[in-house]
């Protein structure tokens, strides 16, 4: 017997919201990427883009545990001499909750065409809305 391998036509991506509201970082990154994967799914497979769409909503609410908030630090570089940016993650998170989100979330995914390929199904917003009640999503825990 020959091993089952899902067609592109034959995977079916619902949409699901999660919200953020008082989860701790990590937790909520390792989830959602688990959803992007679809590694929850009974017909994963490690090579094929099987995920959901994930809405994450309440981003600015999030928790960070022990003293993170004053201790970890996010860095980007402009790719020019001397364009290091440094910022810490009270600052990061006053400034862009949702950007730090979409980083943790991004950072459990494959480094690969595929991990890129799920990262377009995530849609991080820092209030309760979003625009997406046309697809219908559900609420995942």
């Amino acid at each position: 017997m020959a091993t089952y391998f899902p067609k592109k036509s034959e995977i079916t991506r619902k949409w699901l919201v999660v919200d953020a509201q008082d989860q701790i970082l990590g937790r909520l990154a390792s989830h959602v990427a688990n959803l992007l994967s679809g590694k929850l799914k009974p017909t994963w497979i490690p090579f094929m883009d099987m995920g959901d769409h994930v809405i994450v909503i309440n981003a600015e609410k999030i928790k960070l545990t022990g003293k993170k908030l004053e201790q970890k630090v996010y860095h980007r570089h402009s790719g020019f001499p001397g364009g290091l940016k440094s910022m810490v993650a009270k600052e990061f998170k006053a400034k862009r909750a949702d950007r730090m989100v979409e980083e943790a979330i991004k950072g459990m995914l494959p480094k690969n065409k595929l991990g890129r390929a799920m990262v377009k199904k995530l849609r991080v917003y820092t209030g309760p809305e979003h625009p997406h009640a046309a697809q219908k999503p559900e609420i995942s825990g």
